[in-house]
């Protein structure tokens, strides 16, 4: 395994530190700590294919089949939607958050029409 360490020299710039904290929640300066710190680099390129994973159980059908995607905590925007009574039956037949359903089907619509789109 090659293991490849580059040293970086920060400039200050006030509007990189402003953006950094917005996009980030971070300062300029802790993130240049972090970096500067050896171990973050050799943690990020730790080689993980000689775990063993074998003592770990395979996931049964139903765990499988009772599987969510993990929602993003983002803040939400309230609208009102007209629904087919039928599509209303069925969201709500797979149990309570049916609303917050509507929102991970369409998140899930709209992110695999940008990855097409990116291709």
């Amino acid at each position: 395994m090659l293991h490849l360490y580059i040293r970086v020299r920060y400039e200050w710039s006030e509007q990189k530190n402003r953006l950094n904290q917005k996009k980030h929640g971070i300062s300029f300066e802790i993130a240049a700590l972090v970096l500067e710190d050896e171990n973050c680099w050799k943690q990020a390129a730790a080689d993980d294919s000689d775990i063993d994973y074998s003592d770990i159980p395979k996931l049964t059908e139903k765990q499988l089949a009772e599987m969510v995607r993990l929602r993003d905590i983002r803040p939400k925007v309230p609208v009102s939607v007209r629904l087919d009574p039928t599509v209303l039956e069925w969201l709500r037949s797979k149990g309570s958050g049916h609303l917050t359903r509507i929102n991970d089907i369409l998140r899930n619509v709209m992110e695999a029409e940008q990855r097409i789109a990116r291709r």
